[in-house]
């Protein structure tokens, strides 16, 4: 038994997978289309009876709150308003590259039947348990020059709201381009971001509503951006597409007392039923905005590739 036991071939031991050089993309293509086909579904459903009690299921952050006040505005204006048109068909995908979460893709969809622009849809999975969201979309600039990024079979790098390696680290292209918005060409960081039409939609709207105003009453608005971006996604040339939240606060004060602004449909539906304000109006946009922020030592501006925003709230005193 010595002698057999010493000729024998030695049992096989298992070797451990092969460690990727990189983290596999986080969704195949199939599994993103069935994503896009589900949150499709839910969409539609609470479009189909002007009801966001579902949309939760499939729907968070930016999203849920724009579909919901959407939905609001339909009511308030007898049926006359639908909801955004969503198309959920792709014509491009940009998945990432991790193994980690919060995770995050990003579809550009073809043109709506509408003859809008195409959006940009953000969608999320916060932990392996939970079901992808649609955390936001935006409208894609009609003049924007998408950067290239790697083929969704393999995945576009993460990169942290603090990267370097770029002309701005993404929190700080965020938060200038929101000063951008505030104060026009008067921002020191103007120079800094190519034109664009979502900025130009929001100046002109502003100046509209002051020309409306006159002195009877006084417009003051305010941008914030989020915390921090809720995904940066590294581009081929070494650049980085950034995706961030930015809320706007616009109030409308009558410049003397004893009068009163009254409140469209939609906006008393928002502030509870108030028709008349007796001195001032304030409604929040929430907005989504995708930049294309170029890699240091670049001479390119920061591009803003898509951009939108809607109001979500109101209130009147």
């Amino acid at each position: 038994m010595l002698l057999l036991t010493g000729c024998g071939t030695p049992l096989p031991t298992a070797q451990p997978d092969p460690v990727p050089a990189v983290a596999p993309p986080a969704l195949s293509v199939a599994q993103a289309q069935r994503v896009l086909g589900a949150v499709s579904e839910v969409v539609a459903a609470g479009d189909a009876g002007n009801d966001p009690a579902g949309l939760a299921a499939r729907l968070e952050g930016p999203a849920l709150a724009i579909r919901t006040a959407e939905y609001v505005r339909n009511t308030a204006n007898g049926g006359t308003k639908p909801p955004t048109a969503l198309p959920f068909d792709e014509q491009a995908l940009v998945v990432s590259e991790t193994d980690t979460w919060p995770r995050t893709q990003l579809v550009v969809t073809e043109q709506p039947d509408d003859l809008q622009a195409p959006r940009v849809l953000v969608l999320r999975q916060a932990s392996p348990r939970d079901q992808y969201k649609l955390w936001g979309w935006a409208k894609l600039m009609p003049s924007a020059q998408t950067p290239a990024t790697a083929a969704p079979e393999e995945g576009s790098p993460t990169l942290a709201p603090d990267a370097e390696g770029l002309v701005l680290t993404p929190l700080d292209a965020v938060a200038q381009y929101t000063d951008v918005l505030a104060n026009g060409d008067a921002s020191p960081h103007a120079g800094a971001f190519a034109p664009d039409a979502f900025r130009s939609a929001i100046e002109a709207e502003r100046a509209q509503v002051v020309s409306q105003l006159a002195d009877a009453a006084t417009l003051t608005q305010t941008y914030t951006p989020a915390a921090e971006p809720v995904v940066t996604v590294g581009t081929v040339d070494g650049g980085a597409i950034v995706v961030s939240e930015i809320a706007t606060t616009s109030t409308v004060t009558l410049a003397a007392p004893g009068g009163t602004i009254t409140v469209e449909p939609f906006y008393s539906a928002l502030a509870g039923g108030a028709t008349t304000a007796g001195s001032s109006l304030t409604r929040t946009f929430t907005g989504v905005v995708v930049m294309y922020v170029p890699p240091a030592g670049s001479d390119a501006q920061v591009q803003v590739l898509a951009g939108e925003q809607s109001v979500t709230a109101a209130t009147a005193q």
